[in-house]
This record gives structure tokens, C-alpha cells and sequence, in this order.
């Protein structure tokens, strides 16, 4: 089996290009744009004007433009948004529906980048070839590559990418699907411990509420891995948890995934931030599937 493993990946990306590109995206996302480079990719969340998330993306910088990369369902309400108010600036905005991303795999990092000749230093963004290389951590890449690339023989393209989205799901990254576009505030998907809010740039859309979480400690919520064993598929929407005799609603679900060789349902859901970490858990809709929560891989502190 083959040390390095691919997966093709359902991302889908917004390009935007032109002259006012930097100070347009600034005024529209949590992040600090200005801190965005060819060698550096960072987490940034797009909001409506009232705070609520249309998507949570992860941004780079590639032949001189901005790329934000997120599921179909977060680009697709982006673009929208993103150009309702980008026809009073000097940008070009793309949905790039069909673009090759391919998430790689491996426990040797180093190897991986011998293969396809990366090299990141201490950055974590690189091109190569002409394709850009994200390094999420030491055992996952991300590559956006154009329709001339081809993998090296000793990479081995998985059938399917739920094993990078499960560990995805693990490294506590979250994903909106369509059912929770246009409900949270940033810091409820931690979007504060990715290092995707900065709370020391200018105004930009949803910022009010944003910094309202913050500073006046509004915030009840965020988001918790969740794991449990089932012999077959899942698809949930729910949590509920178990108060004494009685189950109720405890939170959404976020983002998702099946493990079929290990039979592990593995979820990110918005709970209440005081939740107890022994509390007992199941999905709503498939009660027979207990879950537990599992350690995050960050500190939920936001003092960046």
C-alpha cells in the first residue's frame, strides 16, 4: 500500500482578481488580508451583516489573485454575496465550480514533499509547477492543480476522500452544509482557535456582533468532535443529550462523515460551550448510535 495516499476532494473555489482585490476582500471577511501571501493560507469567515456565517473558507494567494476554498454549499451562497457589493469595487468574482483539489495523506511529510517537490520552509503555502500547495498539518496537503498535472506513481489515489474528511473532522475544521449556512457566529465553529478572526483589523461586514461574542462574553456556544460505532451509514442533523431519565435537543450538526472500514461515524455539532465532556449523546434520527466527545485539538481561547 502506497505511503502516500490522494483523495479528490468536493472543494469548490471563488477567485477574485482586480485591482481593488486586497481592500474589498478586507472589508468583507474576519481575517486580516493583509497577512495573506503566496507562502502563507489562513482561515477566514464570511458573514452576513447581522454576524451569521455564509462560509468558512480557507484563503490563498495564487497568480496574484485571492482564492477562497470551501464545500459547494459555502461558495455558492459566498459568491453571492460577495458579488451583490463587489459591482461598486474594482474586483472580478469567480465561482469556480470544477476545480481540481486533491487532499493528500501520508505519515511521512517529509517524503510527500520529495515526491511532488514542495518545499515549505516555515510557511505553510507553496507553488510548485505552476499549483498551489497548502500544508494543513504534518499529515495532510492540499493541492489546487490544473488539468496538466499528474500524480507521482508512488501516490495512490483513493476511491473516495471520506478518510481526509474524516480526519479533517478530527483536526476540528468545520464545514457548513445548507441546513447551517446563515446560522452561527464565527466564534460558535471556532473559528477563533483556527486563527480566523482577527479582532485588531478594521470594520468588515459582521463585526459588531462579531466583537460583541467577544468582549461581552455573549457567546454560549461552539463546536465539538463527536465520534460513535454503527454497522451502517448515517446522515444526522441532530444531538440530543441525556438529562436523567429523558433525552432532549442538545445541538447541530455541522459536518459529517462515514468510516466504513472502521464502521465510526465521526461529526463536528454546535453544543452548548458548557458541555460536559462525559455527557452521554446520540443522534436524534438514529438513536441507536451513541457518541462521545472527543478532546479538541486546540484551545478555544481567542486572543489573537
Amino acid at each position: 500500500m502506497s505511503l502516500v495516499r490522494a483523495f479528490q476532494l468536493p472543494y469548490q473555489l471563488i477567485s477574485i482578481s482586480g485591482e481593488e482585490q486586497l481592500s474589498y476582500l478586507h472589508g468583507q471577511l474576519t481575517q486580516d488580508m493583509n497577512l495573506v501571501t503566496d507562502t502563507q493560507f489562513l482561515w477566514a469567515g464570511h458573514c452576513s451583516p447581522k454576524g451569521k456565517l455564509w462560509g468558512a473558507f480557507q484563503v490563498f494567494k495564487h497568480n496574484e489573485q485571492f482564492f477562497m476554498m470551501g464545500s459547494s454549499n459555502e461558495v455558492t451562497a459566498s459568491t453571492r454575496e460577495l458579488k451583490k457589493y463587489g459591482v461598486f469595487a474594482k474586483v472580478d468574482i469567480t465561482h469556480i465550480d470544477t476545480p481540481r483539489i486533491i487532499g493528500l495523506l501520508s505519515d511521512d511529510h517529509a517524503l510527500t514533499c520529495q515526491l511532488l517537490g514542495l518545499n515549505f520552509a516555515d510557511t505553510n503555502a507553496c507553488d510548485f509547477s505552476g499549483c498551489k500547495a497548502l500544508r494543513l498539518d504534518e499529515q495532510r496537503i492540499i493541492l489546487y492543480v490544473d488539468e496538466h498535472f499528474t500524480l507521482p506513481t508512488e501516490i495512490e489515489l483513493a476511491p473516495d476522500h471520506s478518510l481526509f474528511s474524516e480526519a479533517s473532522i478530527l483536526a476540528g475544521e468545520p464545514q457548513l452544509s445548507t441546513e447551517t449556512i446563515e446560522e452561527f457566529v464565527p466564534q460558535m465553529i471556532n473559528l477563533q482557535a483556527l486563527g480566523g478572526i482577527s479582532f485588531k483589523k478594521g470594520c468588515y461586514t459582521g463585526q459588531e456582533t462579531v466583537a460583541r461574542m467577544r468582549y461581552l462574553g455573549k457567546n454560549k456556544r461552539a463546536m465539538y468532535i463527536l465520534q460513535g460505532q454503527t454497522s451502517t451509514p448515517i446522515t444526522e442533523t441532530d444531538v440530543e443529550i441525556q438529562l436523567g431519565d429523558n433525552w432532549r435537543r442538545a445541538g447541530k450538526v455541522v459536518h459529517q462523515v462515514y468510516n466504513s472500514k472502521t464502521y465510526t461515524y465521526s461529526a463536528l455539532a454546535v453544543l452548548p460551550n458548557d458541555t460536559d465532556h462525559t455527557s452521554l449523546l446520540r443522534a436524534k434520527h438514529s438513536p441507536e448510535v451513541p457518541m462521545s466527545i472527543l478532546p479538541l485539538p486546540y484551545s478555544l481561547d481567542d486572543d489573537k
